[in-house]
């Protein structure tokens, strides 16, 4: 989001209207549609990038993580009487209160049955709508299609996104991101008409009944408007008020509704808030190193929580170097740091201050890939553009050179890095193929989790090779060093699969 605002036909409705035969015309949720129309060609090739990069999927089944409690046995979604759409409302699944989501799994169920493909195929096509959605809000906020362009094929295709894409019970990340992208799209504006302020909030409400990452966005709303629309600060805020309460709402449902332990990782169960910042500075500083050089992927990690007060001082240090280095930059052009409010605003609910079973995970980095590298790309487009000109001066004077220099190589280096990113998802995706796959992937990654060697038993038991999966147990008592509540489990299971 958020550099370079170099070519004014890129952005059409920069303040909310279009100008057509004198008249204002009010932006209304098909008219989103025209501006996909206005721009086919880098569309249908982000389209292409997003239908041949995860089209393997339709082929992969579910897997032993959520899906069975989403899908298989949830008798939610397989009716649509009035008493179990009203269950569909109000119940919480698996630790989350997210309605629509659990709703787009009764339609998937009701075309699909238990194909697991078709599952697959809603996922697809929501990341393909997320994908064209973060090409329009860049390229209206940057005012370069090129990069629009760049930002929306490497959030399409970084290795962090398998995990969201593939994954079928991460179906939440998906539709709120949708939701919440739609949102900005109506609500980023420097003037806002009330069409648009009534559909931003519709799409706001759906992003908080599809998952509860959605309470940042009227922190986001808030600062696009105090530092890049300039609107004073008490007007900024009444704005976000009311937006501002529903999502209070939701995080309170949402933490009521964390009453088990089970799953995940825990050894963060008990620290301090002033610890989990200092672990959560380390795992940040991990993130940004996870976007820029991807290297191994797993479905969880095991960020170490002791031991690293010289990671926490240098991470600490270094944030709060760029954090001054933004605020500076952000003097000139306060779209650099409404660039680094967003990203650090959609991580914030990840961070654990409200305790969730995991630390890291790849899913959490799914929409702050885009502020992150929309402001990686702007930089990378200024730069070379400043170069140009100290070329072009030093070696030939003002002479007239071609303005196609700068996109040329900008779109040499963005597409070596698209094709790093895209190698590494190919080979990451094969991995989600099934439960036996991931977990036999991910004990090679984490074998010191006790949870990953649960579900890798609980993989062999499904097969019928409970012989193998009570070894499985048995190896990870010994060396894994479960706490109790993995423990009990490990034990309730061995002491069932052994009488069986």
């Amino acid at each position: 989001m958020f550099w370079v605002r170099d070519t004014p036909s890129a952005d059409p409705d920069r303040n909310g209207v279009n100008l057509m035969n004198g008249q204002k015309r009010i932006e209304l949720p098909w008219q989103i549609w025209q501006a996909i129309k206005s721009q086919q060609l880098p569309l249908i090739s982000l389209a292409l990038v997003v239908l041949v990069s995860y089209g393997a999927a339709l082929t992969f089944d579910f897997v032993n993580w959520d899906d069975p409690w989403y899908v298989i046995h949830n008798p939610l979604i397989k009716s649509w009487q009035p008493e179990n759409l009203q269950l569909v409302a109000t119940k919480v699944v698996t630790r989350n209160y997210a309605p629509l989501t659990v709703f787009s799994f009764l339609v998937d169920h009701t075309l699909y049955g238990l194909w697991a493909g078709g599952y697959h195929l809603t996922n697809i096509l929501l990341h393909l709508i997320n994908v064209v959605l973060a090409y329009l809000l860049v390229t209206r906020l940057s005012g370069n299609r090129m990069v629009g362009w760049a930002t929306a094929a490497v959030f399409a295709i970084h290795p962090v996104q398998v995990e969201t894409v593939v994954w079928i019970s991460s179906r939440k990340g998906l539709l709120s991101g949708a939701f919440i992208l739609a949102a900005l799209w109506y609500w980023l504006r420097k003037e806002r008409t009330l069409e648009q302020n009534t559909w931003g909030f519709v799409c706001f409400i759906g992003a908080l009944l599809s998952k509860a990452l959605a309470v940042v966005v009227p922190a986001i709303v808030f600062c696009y408007d105090y530092w890049v629309a300039k609107v004073p600060f008490r007007e900024a805020v009444k704005r976000q008020i009311f937006p501002g309460c529903c999502a209070l709402l939701l995080l309170v449902i949402t933490m009521l509704a964390q009453t088990s332990e089970l799953g995940g990782v825990r050894d963060h169960f008990g620290m301090s808030k002033l610890e989990i910042l200092s672990v959560d500075s380390v795992i940040m500083s991990k993130y940004v190193q996870m976007l820029i050089w991807p290297q191994s992927r797993s479905v969880l990690y095991d960020p170490p929580v002791s031991g690293i007060g010289q990671l926490v001082l240098l991470s600490v240090v270094c944030w709060l170097i760029a954090a001054a280095l933004f605020v500076r930059m952000g003097r000139r052009n306060p779209l650099i740091l409404f660039a680094g409010a967003t990203f650090l605003l959609l991580l914030l609910p990840v961070l654990n201050l409200f305790p969730i079973t995991t630390l890291m995970n790849d899913r959490y980095l799914y929409l702050p890939c885009i502020p992150f590298f929309a402001l990686l790309f702007s930089g990378v487009y200024q730069i070379l553009e400043q170069l140009k000109i100290r070329v072009i001066i030093g070696y030939f004077g003002r002479r007239r050179v071609s303005g196609y220099l700068v996109p040329a190589v900008f779109g040499v280096l963005a597409l070596a890095l698209f094709t790093r990113f895209s190698l590494q998802t190919s080979h990451y995706l094969s991995v989600w193929k099934n439960g036996m796959n991931l977990w036999q992937y991910t004990a090679q990654q984490v074998p010191q989790l006790p949870v990953v060697q649960i579900q890798l038993a609980n993989s062999y038991h499904q097969r019928g090779e409970s012989v193998q999966a009570v070894e499985i147990l048995k190896r990870a008592l010994r060396d894994t060093h479960p706490d109790r509540l993995d423990r009990e489990r490990i034990e309730q299971k061995l002491q069932d699969w052994q009488a069986e």
